[in-house]
């Protein structure tokens, strides 16, 4: 020991010796706290301290490592993490270099379910307001849920029996452990990118706190509050409620009743055909005997009756002012004929080939005809028309 006492150690020499120490004597060591400045950088890597009334210790987690954590820490929740003790020589620090975490135990989870639940309740996610309705007949739905899952085949039998003309659109989702939030998330978006879904259910069967936590995480929270299509929860069983239930646009306390909230009962609507296709038919009815008693009353009333004869007797008279007219216009016609008869004699009478038949003759000249001895001009040449023939003289 007093050869110990009497070296003198650089700081290089003693840094690795203190690092040897700790590093092989802490290799493995479980520790709980309570987490403080948590950050999680754009690497990826977690950066916290881990603190009790009396100490901190600075911890690491590095990405990779972290995927496998199944809830988002938070500052002033109490885990228990396993890891190792490292030295940083250029600083001369030692930190906890983490490789599990857990929460302490059930009730740390519940802190903070109702952390985040006073949070965005204040934030107004919660808030009807914001609620979409679910559409009468959809469509198309999508299912976020796991592809092999009780769920899934639960919804799957509910939509075949209540309206099998809607169309299921499953995303296969992960929905417990390290990175289901993100796939729960990711899903949602895409979703929402397609034109025809009218709505989406986000479900998975019962289990515990921690089964359940993806259902918890703010970003899924987010992710349903700012879906353009509307979202029913169904998740966990009846007494099971989640961040997810609060911020959907509808609760559901099953898988099963969430498929039968987003379906109409096509029975129901069977039923409802046949009654309203029976009272249609009966009002129907109703109304033509009505109207039909209604005008058998007018036509035997004296009032429809006078009229009618009134009608008749204009009717007669039409009849003999139309025969007038008949006989007027054929008199006309008979005036007409006549008339154009003698004029057609009267015709014939001046025919000029006649005319020419008899043995006179036509003068032209200058294209025009000569009917006096003082228009013709010697110096001009003439045309002399006969019955049979033209003859030029120049």
């Amino acid at each position: 020991m007093s050869e110990i006492q009497d070296q003198i150690f650089s700081v290089s020499e003693i840094t690795k010796s203190i690092k040897f120490i700790l590093e092989s004597t802490f290799e493995k060591i479980s520790i709980e706290g309570e987490i403080s400045n948590f950050k999680a950088h754009g690497s990826g890597h977690w950066y916290f301290n881990l603190k009790d009334e009396g100490a901190v210790i600075n911890c690491t987690m590095w990405k990779g490592v972290n995927n496998y954590v199944f809830f988002t820490p938070e500052d002033g929740m109490k885990i228990i993490v396993t890891g190792r003790i490292t030295v940083y020589p250029p600083r001369g620090s030692y930190q906890l270099d983490v490789r599990s975490m857990k929460p302490a135990g059930v009730g740390e989870l519940q802190a903070a379910f109702e952390r985040l639940k006073k949070k965005l309740f204040e934030e107004g996610l919660f808030d009807q307001e914001f609620k979409k309705a679910i559409p009468t007949f959809p469509k198309k739905i999508g299912l976020i849920t796991a592809a092999d899952g009780a769920a899934v085949k639960d919804m799957i039998s509910v939509a075949e029996r209540r309206f099998p003309l809607v169309e299921l659109l499953i995303a296969p989702t992960k929905v417990q452990g390290a990175g289901a939030a993100e796939n729960i998330v990711n899903n949602i978006r895409k979703l929402n990118l397609l034109k025809d879904i009218d709505v989406i259910i986000l479900a998975r069967g019962g289990g515990s706190i921690e089964d359940l936590w993806a259902f918890n995480e703010e970003i899924v929270a987010r992710a349903i509050y700012k879906s353009k299509i509307p979202i029913i929860s169904g998740v966990g069983h009846e007494v099971d409620f989640t961040i997810a239930d609060f911020v959907a646009d509808l609760r559901a306390p099953t898988p099963s009743v969430a498929m039968e909230l987003a379906t109409p009962d096509i029975e129901e609507l069977k039923n409802f055909i046949k009654d309203s296709y029976s009272l249609s038919c009966d009002i129907i009815e109703r109304t033509l005997e009505n109207y039909r008693s209604e005008i058998e009353d007018q036509i035997s009333s004296y009032a429809f009756r006078y009229p009618l004869e009134k009608i008749r007797k204009y009717s007669q008279m039409v009849d003999l002012n139309s025969y007038k007219i008949v006989k007027e216009i054929e008199k006309k016609i008979l005036a007409l004929s006549n008339r154009i008869a003698l004029l057609s004699k009267s015709i014939e009478l001046h025919d000029i080939d006649k005319t020419l038949k008899k043995g006179f003759a036509l003068i032209r000249q200058n294209s025009k005809f000569i009917s006096r001895k003082n228009n013709f001009n010697l110096a001009e040449p003439a045309i002399i028309k006969f019955y049979d023939g033209e003859i030029e003289i120049k």
